[in-house]
């Protein structure tokens, strides 16, 4: 491994983990488009959303496990290239919809291995910073990704000729550029040649205070993200001013910035407030944010409906970052340190279980429309309150 590490080399690992964060949620803005120019159902284009989680979840608990034994770098090379083939399978959606399955699937595998070994990476390259800086970094790295992506994939599909094509050449080129930065960036980690392997799910996952305490609402991480800019945003996208494809990217902007803007306001709570107050204040934004989008789902008659989900988006998008930080913060007062890194994959298995929300919704759909069923999850993180305050205290 390298024995010199240039205090700029996290960057490196920073713009990788950011190109393919941004090549996750690339495809996001683009359902309302996918579904009136090319006439795919809105079960069709949840499922293409969703079908990324059924990558993302193998390889999120996997990857991480090799990437301590073999290391970083190693791992992320191979990544880098998988999400960049991800997005030329996109290209030939507009000729068969199967590649747009096959892309959001490759995307979802680049993640799973991307979001635990190149954070892990980003942090390891950050070691002589202040405690916590590499984790923000990481975060940041992802979450930016993330969010910047669906904005300009939006932008683009809405005004920028070959709509289902061109907002997936910022990817390419992006996805290049890190590709080359990263490949021979440093990488100080040191893997411990140990062969003997820890179980797939640590101990501390099948006790009470995790399996009630956490568990139940850790979903609603991404379920509240993909509420705002895969579901709401979609629903209301042909109100929205004849922009709907850009005014899809800008809720996906919206709401994971609003994520972003609030975490160090939840950490400094978690340090000074009991446990359970952090994800009873994410599960109260959550309920509003949810019931508030019921409400404008409803109202097809409302002026100036599209606009209105300016707010719910923000309440959506306290909700996701509430929850993510709450979550984190109590797998670490969980886990012991021989399983703390395992604890987490678990947590966040089950949070990127909320991105198959869309999906889920739109077959519910079939029985009374989306309504009800947004207004049952409303209600459900209500109830969720009481349960956590009481498990967590």
């Amino acid at each position: 491994m390298d024995s010199h590490v240039d205090h700029r080399s996290w960057l490196r690992a920073a713009l990788a983990v950011f190109a393919v964060g941004w090549g996750a949620n690339q495809f996001a803005p683009l359902l309302f488009l996918y579904r009136t120019d090319q006439g795919l159902s809105q079960s069709d284009v949840t499922a293409m959303f969703s079908v990324y989680i059924v990558g993302l979840l193998p390889t999120l608990l996997v990857a991480g496990r090799w990437s301590d034994r073999n290391g970083r770098r190693v791992l992320m090379r191979p990544v880098l290239v998988l999400s960049l083939v991800a997005t030329v399978c996109m290209f030939f959606g507009p000729q068969d919809p199967l590649w747009l399955y096959a892309g959001r699937f490759l995307a979802g595998l680049a993640s799973g291995a991307a979001f635990g070994a190149g954070s892990a990476w980003v942090r390891e390259l950050s070691a002589g910073d202040p405690p916590g800086t590499g984790a923000r970094r990481a975060a940041i790295a992802l979450t930016g990704g993330f969010g910047l992506g669906g904005l300009v994939a939006g932008l683009i599909g809405q005004w920028m000729p070959a709509p289902m094509i061109s907002p997936y050449v910022p990817h390419l080129v992006l996805g290049a550029v890190a590709l080359v930065a990263a490949w021979n960036a440093a990488d100080p980690y040191q893997p411990s040649g140990q062969t003997a392997s820890s179980p797939l799910l640590p101990a501390s996952a099948g006790r009470r205070r995790f399996l009630v305490g956490v568990a139940p609402w850790a979903w609603l991480v991404f379920g509240c993200a993909s509420m705002s800019f895969a579901v709401l945003a979609d629903l209301l996208g042909g109100d929205a001013w004849g922009v709907p494809t850009a005014y899809a990217g800008v809720m996906v902007g919206v709401t994971l910035g609003s994520g972003v803007l609030i975490q160090p306001v939840i950490r400094r709570l978690a340090e000074t407030a009991p446990a359970s107050r952090p994800p009873i204040v994410g599960l109260a934004a959550a309920s509003l944010g949810m019931a508030a989008g019921a409400i404008l789902a409803a109202a097809t008659g409302l002026p100036g409906r599209a606009l209105w989900l300016l707010p719910v988006a923000v309440l959506l998008g306290i909700g996701y970052g509430t929850l993510l930080v709450a979550g984190l913060v109590e797998v670490e007062l969980q886990a012991g340190p021989r399983d703390h890194a395992g604890l987490v994959a678990v947590f966040y298995v089950i949070a990127y279980l909320g991105m198959g929300t869309p999906y889920a919704l739109a077959e519910l759909s079939r029985f009374g429309g989306p309504v009800p069923w947004i207004a049952a999850i409303a209600v459900v993180c209500a109830l969720l309150i009481p349960l956590t305050a009481r498990q967590l205290r």
